[in-house]
């Protein structure tokens, strides 16, 4: 029989960590519900539920098994009952988001992933703002990321738009696919080694379910056809972890709009802003009216879109919020508006004297 696990993408680096645990079994969970998992081993596909210990001691969301985690089990069969997970091995990336709510607790949407592609299509989906979103997701996950333009077919200027992308993407892979051309999906076998997990994630309609068909070689994902306004309807409803015949596996996620900004790495997704920064007069420039900004600057000469900066604020300021309850959130917002008296309360006491001296 096929060593299924090693298909799924164990290193000796999760080898190493087994190691540790010679009674127990390394599985990997391939599929998620309520409460129970799918765990393939070396030898099956089994279901399988949390210890009582491990239920116990688990007092977050972030801390439960999630797609793509590597777990020690107490059977490597499922002939006699359920596997039970006694453990969860430190992962290496993780997509993260804010559970929904007013619990602002995070939970995993998928982790161990080695490449993320960013799937964005080269017609009405096309939007480099969205893209940067995606970027600063993806480097925070620990993945890398890898930008695919799918439906090139339905662009006339490809290679204009490759250059876009490129620019506010240093360093990053930028991959072109058409499900309607031969080979199409050439481009994306070299990053599916074994041992390599590959996540797919972007808006709906995008493509990503028939590129995951094509590389399975069948139709695993169900898909349907986009909408007359361009906006496709959103079809995979859970998250789920296959292997590919080329090697490796695929991880599909319902959707990019699960994914808030919980944190960015701008640092690699605004590298180009940041370097600019180091020139700036003043250490804590905020790129704005400051006198000597190197960021304004490069505006001026076209050399930066003003767009990119207001994008980069965006996300920060996003990021910024994490872990505020909504009451929190706009209290936060409200100081924002009123920075300049250091905050409502100093405003409120500005406009209160103010009317006295009047």
């Amino acid at each position: 029989m096929k060593n299924q696990i090693i298909e799924l993408g164990i290193t000796d680096r999760e080898r190493a960590l087994a190691s540790e645990y010679p009674d127990l079994f390394i599985g990997r969970v391939v599929a998620q519900y309520k409460g129970q998992y799918q765990v393939t081993t070396s030898e099956t596909t089994m279901a399988s539920v949390l210890s009582g210990k491990l239920r116990h001691q688990t007092t977050s969301s972030e801390n439960l098994p999630a797609v793509g985690d590597f777990v020690l089990l107490d059977r490597n069969l499922g002939d006699f009952g359920k596997g039970i997970i006694h453990k969860i091995l430190p992962r290496k990336s993780a997509f993260i988001r804010m559970a929904a709510g007013t619990s602002q607790q995070k939970q995993v949407v998928a982790t161990n992933i080695d490449f993320v592609f960013l799937c964005m299509a080269l017609n009405n989906d096309f939007n480099l703002r969205r893209l940067e979103r995606y970027l600063s997701v993806a480097w925070d996950s620990g993945a890398m990321p890898v930008v695919v333009l799918t439906k090139a077919d339905l662009c006339e200027n490809v290679e204009d738009k490759r250059i876009e992308v490129e620019r506010i993407a240093p360093g990053v892979d930028v991959l072109i696919t058409s499900t309607f051309m031969k080979d199409g999906i050439v481009p994306l076998l070299p990053y599916l080694r074994s041992e390599k997990t590959v996540a797919f994630i972007g808006s709906s309609g995008v493509g990503k379910s028939t590129l995951i068909n094509d590389l399975l070689g069948k139709s695993e994902m169900a898909t349907k056809e986009t909408r007359k306004d361009d906006k496709g309807r959103h079809t995979t409803t859970h998250r789920e972890l296959l292997w590919t015949p080329y090697g490796g596996a695929v991880i599909d996620t319902p959707g990019m709009r699960e994914l808030g900004v919980d944190g960015i790495n701008s640092e690699k997704s605004f590298s180009d802003i940041l370097k600019l920064s180091k020139k700036c007069r003043f250490s804590d420039c905020l790129h704005e009216t400051e006198p000597g900004c190197a960021v304004q600057a490069a505006i001026e000469d076209g050399s930066l879109e003003e767009a990119r900066l207001a994008s980069f604020k965006k996300l920060k300021k996003e990021a910024s919020y994490n872990g505020l309850n909504s009451k929190q959130i706009e209290k936060r917002k409200i100081d924002d508006m009123f920075q300049d008296f250091g905050g409502l309360k100093n405003a409120r006491n500005y406009i209160k004297n103010k009317n006295k001296r009047k």
